[in-house]
């Protein structure tokens, strides 16, 4: 937008981080909004996340390997311990679960555990999908898809 524009091109240190992040990200777009919304926010941003740390942060939520929610978190131990998104991923185990075998047993055992919202579901009421993907959630600690848990959780209540 001619809004990021401006921010974005508004001093040369800030153009050339997002020049840099932006090599890394592949995604002009969501660094762009990355480095407004979480980066700029923070005194002393640009002097504790390198470029290629935002880039490879926005990379791995296009990838679907972590969820926004997990890269907010992420980005937070950036901040806090100057490590790259790579290492914090690894360390902590914080990928997204998008493998349907993995997700369909998470799915069933959550099936099982809630027939009241299951028949309330089966019944017409379909705003309870979302009550039923929380649960999803709290089970994988966060990590499933939630996009994936959606379409399983629709195949399976039919």
């Amino acid at each position: 937008t001619s809004y990021q524009v401006q921010v974005l091109t508004a001093t040369q240190p800030v153009s050339d981080y997002f020049e840099q992040a932006t090599k890394a990200s592949g995604d002009p777009q969501g660094t762009a909004n990355w480095i407004i919304t979480e980066l700029m926010g923070l005194p002393d941003g640009f002097e504790k996340v390198s470029p290629e740390g935002t880039g490879t942060l926005v990379r791995k939520i296009n990838e679907r390997e972590i969820s926004g929610k997990m890269a907010k978190d992420i980005f937070a131990k950036m901040v806090a311990t100057g490590r790259s998104p790579q290492e914090i991923i690894d360390s902590e185990g914080l990928r997204q679960i998008s493998d349907s075998g993995a997700l369909e047993k998470i799915v069933d055992q959550v099936i099982a555990e809630n027939a009241k919202q299951v028949e309330q579901y089966k019944a017409g009421k379909t705003t309870v999908i979302g009550y039923l993907v929380g649960q999803v959630m709290k089970v994988s600690k966060g990590q499933a898809n939630p996009a994936a848990v959606n379409e399983l959780l629709k195949a399976k209540l039919g």
